[in-house]
């Protein structure tokens, strides 16, 4: 079970569910680009994705790969939202789509539903700056930069 469907009562989850339809990429395919409208979001269920951000002169900088079980895209939570990074299957990728606008409607009506689902997506968001900042430092830092407690 995903990280973010764990975090939801039972109930809540089925509630959740309902509004799941699935989805597959191939591998290489753009799931969503940097600055791109964020309407929905996905659940991994298999395969993996790497997010990344444009780097002027660059290549995209991989920032992180997500697996299976995992939340694909927050931005949708702020509206109008626009996507941070850009996303790339990186392999196969089967996943639960949800669009934004129903999932928001569904926190409106049940807002017990509403907060535990906002905290599960700060759970990820905090991983997923953390992560962000350990690869940025990895990339970029100083020769021997280590973080407390790695």
């Amino acid at each position: 079970m995903s990280r973010l469907l764990s975090g939801l009562s039972a109930e809540h989850r089925a509630r959740l569910m309902e509004l799941a339809h699935d989805v597959a990429f191939a591998s290489g395919a753009r799931i969503f680009e940097e600055g791109g409208k964020a309407d929905r979001f996905w659940i991994i269920r298999t395969g993996s994705v790497t997010l990344d951000m444009r780097v002027p002169g660059r290549r995209p900088a991989v920032i992180e790969t997500l697996g299976p079980g995992e939340l694909l895209g927050w931005s949708w939570l702020f509206p109008p939202g626009g996507w941070h990074l850009g996303a790339e299957a990186l392999s196969p990728v089967r996943a639960h789509e949800f669009e934004s606008e129903l999932v928001r409607q569904l926190c409106r009506d049940d807002t017990r539903l509403g907060y535990e689902l906002v905290l599960a997506c700060a759970q990820a968001m905090g991983h997923r700056l953390q992560s962000a900042r350990t690869r940025l430092l990895d990339l970029y830092g100083p020769y021997g930069t280590s973080l407390p407690g790695h």
